[in-house]
């Protein structure tokens, strides 16, 4: 039994969690109350909780008594889960079409993962989205280990504040550099699990998307992947890969070859848009680049939309939306602490390596993949999708890791189906209690859901009911 004194501390650490949440009924932009149950808030993390993550809740349309739990993780690092709400998973979307004034129309997503699942989106790491600290400067600083370890002591707490939930089905769920997050939070609760500590986490597994898993092999496959789009011809490859041994990231000095080879993969290369390699290249000509212009014409009308789009253009109506006071007091924004939302914080962006200056965030897990195969000895369900149009984080580096693995197949190389028509390509891996299920997107760039809403859809929702893809 727990002494006075034990009780005491308990108590007095409960009482300082810093937690504070409230349900939105209504959004502006959007026609009437939300059909579905939205929460928003803060918790505080760190030393005295210093560091307040925003967070925006929404229970699933289906069961949300019984339908698992997901903590959705954006990528960057520094892209706000706002993103992943609105352009990707999330039960809403921007109605463009009708979105031409100082507050964009917001439109229901019909392909939103909230229709089987309950997902917490969160603004992470600090200097994300509505994310802050409450002391100056040096609290932005971080690093891969750091964001994982908060990111943890988040979930944990949201579980104490949210007990009912705690009996879901748990599953760590993430995208582009979160491949190097998700694992390390998966690992924490694992390790949580066999030390006992309270609460216990009902964790089934984990789901990424073109995560980011070696930063070197990721990086260094580009070239690999270019070739088998056809944006390299044989001869420009084969003479790269002999003049520079197959290493593609390191500079070669001494090595004339090898740099002439590189030159000229990247005169090939450099124009295209990574994140989707059909897509137009964005450039400084785009609509972003009209803010200042004195024509007279809406920045966001239809019209300029379609004379000079470019993906990123759909991304300003984000920032028109965030940035509102209306809508910041409806999703109970602390406004003493905002200057201005931006859907991704530059300063903590990853770069090539070699090329970054500043230092806000420090990039200290350079791969996850022996995090990936510790879990094979462990209970533990997986999915890892990939667009297979993108070249940020090619399908084929994921596939060589997954392999790397040395799990048994269980379902060999299959196209999967949506609509009758083919919607990727898939692999299952098994071990006794360990099983990873692997699927490209046929079509999809960087961020799937973002290209092929549907599709993505039923593979998460026909793997979580552990049904074949």
């Amino acid at each position: 039994m727990a002494s006075p004194m034990e009780i005491l501390v308990l108590l007095l650490l409960f009482l300082a969690r810093s937690y504070s949440h409230s349900v939105v009924d209504t959004l502006p932009g959007f026609p009437g109350k939300l059909p579905f149950k939205l929460e928003t808030g803060y918790i505080g993390v760190g030393e005295f909780q210093q560091l307040q993550l925003f967070y925006y809740f929404i229970e699933s349309e289906k069961s949300p008594e019984s339908d698992p739990l997901l903590l959705w993780l954006n990528g960057g690092p520094g892209c706000s889960a706002l993103s992943g709400i609105l352009y990707e998973i999330g039960p809403f979307t921007i109605n463009y079409a009708n979105s031409t004034g100082e507050i964009p129309c917001l439109e229901l997503n019909q392909y939103a993962w909230t229709k089987v699942a309950n997902i917490i989106f969160l603004d992470q790491p600090v200097g994300t989205g509505f994310s802050y600290a409450k002391t100056p400067e040096p609290n932005y600083m971080s690093n891969d280990t750091l964001s994982a370890q908060l990111a943890y002591d988040f979930l944990i707490h949201w579980l104490l504040d949210h007990p009912k939930f705690l009996g879901n089905p748990l599953y760590i769920a993430g995208e582009s550099y979160t491949g190097i997050i998700v694992p390390q939070v998966v690992r924490k609760i694992y390790d949580g699990l066999q030390s006992g500590i309270e609460p216990r986490l009902n964790i089934k597994g984990y789901v990424e998307g073109n995560p980011l898993t070696d930063k070197y092999a990721d990086f260094n496959n580009r070239v690999v992947y270019a070739h088998r789009m056809g944006l390299l011809s044989d001869n420009l490859y084969k003479s790269t890969k002999v003049s520079c041994n197959g290493d593609y990231m390191d500079e070669h000095p001494q090595n004339e070859a090898c740099q002439y080879d590189l030159q000229r993969v990247s005169m090939c290369t450099k124009k295209i848009y990574r994140d989707h390699i059909l897509e137009p290249q964005c450039s400084n000509e785009n609509l972003l680049s009209l803010k200042g212009s004195s024509n007279g014409e809406n920045l966001t009308s239809p019209f300029l939309l379609q004379k000079y789009w470019c993906r990123h253009d759909n991304y300003l109506y984000s920032s028109i939306w965030a940035n509102n006071k209306i809508v910041q007091k409806a999703l109970h924004v602390r406004k003493e602490t905002i200057t201005e939302w931006v859907r991704c914080n530059k300063s903590l962006q990853y770069e090539v390596p070699g090329e970054r200056t500043d230092e806000a965030y420090i990039y200290d897990v350079q791969s996850t993949v022996d995090y990936h195969k510790s879990f094979t000895n462990k209970s533990c369900r997986v999915l890892i999708y990939s667009g297979d149009h993108d070249m940020v984080v090619p399908h084929l580096s994921t596939e060589e890791w997954i392999e790397s693995l040395e799990v048994g197949v269980e379902d060999e190389w299959r196209p999967w189906f949506v609509d009758d028509q083919v919607a990727g390509y898939t692999m299952k891996y098994s071990q006794n209690e360990y099983e990873l299920t692997y699927a490209t997107v046929k079509g999809a760039g960087h961020t799937a859901p973002e290209y092929k809403p549907k599709q993505c859809l039923l593979m998460l929702h026909r793997w979580l009911s552990n049904y074949p893809l």
